[in-house]
């Protein structure tokens, strides 16, 4: 019996011939033509040229119609054979005999086809009595929690360690709906419900991962924090539609929110000698308004704007543990978004002007009031220009633009022209602790600025994002919205102020399905 692979080799010969003739009888038709109009018209060197032209044109595009129909025909033959053993499919099976090039390629590749189709049937037949996934030996021994949802979130099969890591049976789990088991909270809006509803629209297959996923199991519990993965399959046949894996990490994340409780506990008895500094260094800035030393003014601006960035930093402290223990409430009130700007770039600009930096406002006439919590507000508004100061690098100007956005929103942008942002950290910048690893090293900070914008943006009812290109700059921008708007809240309330909290979990909505 001849080797596989010399069917391959002669159907490559086959292909040299069959090629190197029609590309020799072309040739020949080519030059028996130019003999032919030379001889018997008396053209000029032009005239020969394009009728010669147009003919290899013309002789291209037949050989080329010609090749394809002989070239193609044993790729032909596989496609109708391959459809042809698919089940329901109508398609004859194709005529090999009548093959002029690789005949015998296609002959032996039809036969292993043929016969793989077989054995994979017999297999699928013998296989059916065992595709009960409790006999899974991998999802049973996996040393993760795990779960197999079908089409409907429900759970189909939950193994030894899921049950074992929430405290429930996992025989007791299979049936039930995953999100009214598990009363999970994300660090951000994107959740996996979220995730979800948006792959089943449009993808066949996703995964996901997400860190810091807060559970609260039952009252004598410890709330449990993971890392969570999900894999979701479109139309599995056997509905097994996601498959969720939690990595624990409860021990490290609670550490860190311990560590954040204890910090802003130290941090609360910096508040009254920092707050003292600062009115000292105000004294001393108006005795020595009228002294002309130069040096000493610069002194006592680099200490005031320490002073500010100390406050900020005490501030973002402090509120991050309010918000991480739904504690931080805002007030809102009506306010003028313009009073708001001036007064916050006010406030920062000495930080800006100690770093060289010039702070420039633009912002449209007119604006309609807002709903806001005014020291909330300094606080994000002082994040942003914070950030831009920090990461401006070279460049000595920041814009604070405010206008009316076509939603009926006030949208205002703190835009820089510095380093950047990368755009694979893009998506992680309003995470608790989150820092570029390139430049964290030279640039201060602590990870908790842009949460707590977040954060505060989102208690107002509004959004807030980034646009960054490397080298180039960053815009951050976020929309608060008009007082306007908040008319039917405030019919509903006794006095004039509307209070939300600021909440740094948001919960899986899907957890209140029924």
């Amino acid at each position: 019996m001849a080797n596989k692979s010399d069917y391959f080799v002669r159907t490559k010969r086959q292909y040299l011939l069959s090629l190197f003739l029609m590309m020799l009888a072309s040739n020949f038709v080519l030059i028996a033509i130019w003999i032919t109009i030379k001889n018997k018209l008396s053209l000029s060197t032009g005239e020969y040229t394009e009728i010669l032209g147009m003919v290899a044109v013309v002789i291209s595009i037949a050989l080329a119609l010609v090749l394809t129909n002989h070239l193609i025909s044993p790729i032909k033959a596989l496609w109708r054979l391959i459809i042809g053993i698919t089940p329901n499919s109508s398609m004859p099976a194709p005529n090999i005999d009548k093959l002029k090039v690789g005949h015998e390629l296609v002959a032996n590749l039809t036969a292993q086809v043929i016969q793989l189709s077989s054995a994979v049937g017999k297999e699928v037949k013998g296989n059916e009595k065992d595709s009960n996934i409790d006999h899974n030996f991998i999802a049973n021994n996996l040393p993760l929690p795990m779960f197999i949802l079908d089409s409907g979130q429900n759970i189909i099969f939950a193994n030894s360690h899921a049950g074992e890591y929430i405290g429930i049976n996992s025989s007791d789990l299979t049936g039930k709906n995953f999100y009214m088991v598990m009363d999970m909270s994300f660090p951000s809006d994107n959740t996996l419900d979220s995730w979800m509803k948006k792959v089943k629209k449009d993808s066949a297959t996703a995964t996901m991962s997400w860190e810091r996923v807060k559970m609260r199991v039952l009252d004598n519990h410890p709330t449990l924090l993971f890392d969570l993965a999900a894999y979701y399959n479109k139309d599995n046949p056997q509905d097994f539609e996601s498959v969720i894996v939690l990595f624990d990490h409860t021990k490290q994340y609670s550490q860190d929110e311990q560590a954040i409780s204890f910090i802003a506990l130290s941090v609360h008895e910096l508040r009254t000698p920092l707050t003292l500094l600062r009115g000292y260094i105000e004294a001393l800035e108006e005795v020595l308004a009228d002294n002309p030393n130069a040096e000493l003014k610069d002194f006592m601006q680099k200490m005031s704007a320490t002073a500010q960035q100390l406050t900020v930093f005490v501030n973002n402290i402090l509120n991050v543990a309010r918000v991480d223990n739904d504690q931080l409430e805002l007030q809102l009130r009506e306010e003028s978004w313009e009073d708001i700007i001036t007064s916050a770039v006010n406030n920062i600009s000495l930080r800006a002007k100690v770093r060289g930096i010039n702070i420039e406002t633009e912002i449209e006439p007119n604006l309609p009031s807002v709903g806001v919590d005014r020291l909330s507000i300094y606080e994000v508004i002082n994040n942003l220009i914070d950030n831009a100061i920090k990461y401006s690098g070279n460049s000595k100007t920041i814009k604070v633009k405010a206008h009316m956005s076509k939603e009926g929103l006030i949208e205002t942008t703190v835009q820089d022209f510095g380093v950047g942002i990368s755009q694979n950290i893009m998506p992680n910048l309003f995470t608790k602790f989150y820092r570029d690893h390139k430049n964290r090293a030279q640039i201060g900070g602590n990870g908790l600025g842009l949460y707590l914008c977040k954060a505060i943006i989102t208690a107002h009812g509004g959004n807030i994002w980034v646009r960054s290109k490397t080298g180039e700059g960053s815009e951050f921008s976020f929309t608060v919205r008009p007082y306007a708007q908040l008319a039917a809240e405030l019919k509903n309330s006794d006095n004039k102020e509307i209070v939300r909290g600021a909440h740094g979990w948001i919960k899986n909505h899907s957890l209140y399905r029924r």
